[in-house]
């Protein structure tokens, strides 16, 4: 199946597979190798991954980790939307902004981001639909139970992989009925998300379900706490092999889009998966 994923006015044909390498600028991510709140640095990093061959990089000014609480409008504008503008004089790649808020969304755009990183699913601030629509960004469509803060207290599921795909389906059909080009629209199952480790391991192992939905499927398993749990609990800083292991696992079940903080290694693995697999 031919990959299109339209932004920003051009059309990218996704033949192997997607790097997003992961900026974060907040001070409390949950790892902390990914968190530069110091700009000069946040550059450096991000140029590094450029140079390490991101296709993409992703800035976020609010930490999603599980528990973590809700910054204002204007403090995630701060943090942003400068690291935005003075990459661009450095690099042409698109860059996605990871927000939930309307507000913070047009600025980003406003700035030169041409993709909208959205855990929320247009849920959690409803003006953020009128600023994608009246846009031509990319969107990424994210599966979440709860909000971040309390996401990951009991979350629940009967059947994890058939209502996370159910909710994806209903979204993409819901998003394309309000105006919006589906082709602009990628999606995220959300691993880690208001998911219990049983469910992380049930949507991973089915990840080629969502691959039905039509669209490019990203997988965001980066060094995250399930990854750690398979490994005797280890911390974040330990889970390099684990999360490589993750995105091949995703890329054998049609994964084109990986989101990482670990660009060179995991793009080096990849590449080694799509030689295997497709020579």
């Amino acid at each position: 199946m031919k990959h299109v994923w339209k932004i920003a006015g051009k059309t990218i044909e996704i033949n192997g597979f997607l790097i997003m390498g992961i900026l974060n600028i907040s001070p409390d991510s949950f790892y902390s190798g990914s968190s530069y709140p110091d700009m000069k640095e946040a550059i450096k990093r991000a140029l590094e991954m450029v140079n390490e061959g991101a296709d993409i990089i992703d800035i976020g000014g609010q930490s999603t980790r599980p528990a973590s609480k809700s910054i204002s409008e204007e403090e995630e504008i701060r943090r942003v939307i400068p690291i935005i503008k003075e990459l661009l004089k450095n690099t042409k790649i698109p860059i996605s902004c990871d927000t939930c808020k309307a507000i913070v969304a047009e600025k980003a755009l406003e700035a030169g981001a041409s993709i909208i990183n959205d855990i929320s699913a247009f849920s959690m601030d409803t003006k953020l639909l009128e600023v994608v629509k009246n846009a031509d960004c990319g969107y990424i469509l994210m599966h979440m139970k709860g909000i971040p803060e309390n996401m990951q207290i009991n979350p629940f599921y009967e059947d994890v992989v058939s209502e996370v795909y159910q909710f994806l389906k209903e979204k993409l059909n819901w998003i394309k009925k309000e105006g919006i080009n589906t082709e602009r629209v990628i999606v995220d199952p959300g691993l880690g998300f208001g998911k219990r480790f049983e469910d992380n391991l049930a949507l991973l192992k089915n990840m080629e379900k969502f691959t039905e939905l039509a669209r490019p499927v990203l997988l965001g398993t980066s060094r995250k706490s399930f990854i750690g749990k398979m490994l005797n609990n280890i911390s974040p800083e330990y889970r390099l092999e684990g999360s490589i292991t993750s995105a091949v696992i995703g890329y054998i079940k049609g994964i084109k889009v990986f989101r990482v903080h670990d660009v060179k290694e995991t793009k080096r693995a990849l590449e080694v998966a799509n030689s295997i697999l497709f020579s």
